[in-house]
């Protein structure tokens, strides 16, 4: 019988349960590295390359709200900050081909996790999907060739408001941005952004893992 959805594709679903088992060890492998320490006063870049072997991924059941407010929005061109591994930039993308319409276009800090990304992309025939931008979003973002339809962002969070500000002009009213992680207390500025009535946004909280935030631009 062949699969329904892209999500069910075998190498979609071989890629994802290897991917969720080996971040399963991210505790493990920041107590080897010594990651954050001196964490502070690291750059993004330096950050990035401290946390290499680090997936820090959406949980499962994030990965399924993206994937299905994705296929509902079918949006044209879908934004991510901070692809880490590619957990899910799958989802995003198994949505996109499952529209039959759109692209998702991701960003990322580390060449390590950009080459493995790569590969497990193409392992799953979703690489004619994904552009992957290599660098600081900030800078990165800025030349983006069309309005962003919907956006994730879930990259350090201290750079989840700069990056939103960034994309804002090109947010169309009715537009979904979708925050990851919004229990960490360095996502406190970015709230206090998207739930203030004058940013422009309708902002509700939905109770997976850490949390996502999902707002809508008014």
């Amino acid at each position: 019988m062949t699969h329904t959805h892209t999500l069910a594709d075998p190498r979609v679903e071989t890629a994802l349960r290897r991917m969720f088992a080996q971040a399963e060890q991210d505790g493990d492998v920041a107590d080897r590295a010594g990651w954050g320490s001196g964490w502070a006063s690291m750059s993004p870049q330096e950050q990035a390359d401290a946390a290499a072997r680090i997936y820090m991924p959406v949980s499962a059941s994030g990965g399924d709200l993206l994937y299905s407010l994705v296929r509902a929005v079918r949006p044209a061109t879908v934004v991510e900050f901070g692809m880490s591994y590619g957990i899910s930039t799958l989802y995003l993308a198994a949505a996109v081909r499952d529209n039959g319409t759109g692209r998702v276009v991701t960003t990322e800090l580390s060449k390590e996790k950009i080459a493995a990304a790569h590969r497990t992309f193409a392992e799953t025939g979703l690489d004619d999907l994904i552009t992957v931008l290599e660098g600081d979003a900030r800078e990165s973002l800025g030349g983006l060739d069309a309005p962003a339809d919907f956006v994730l962002l879930d990259g350090w969070k201290d750079l989840c408001l700069p990056v939103l500000r960034l994309l804002e002009p090109r947010l169309a009213p009715g537009t979904l941005v979708v925050a990851d992680d919004v229990t960490f207390e360095s996502m406190r500025p970015y709230l206090d952004h998207v739930r203030d009535p004058a940013s422009g946004y309708r902002s509700v909280s939905f109770p997976v893992e850490d949390g996502m935030e999902i707002s809508c631009r008014l």
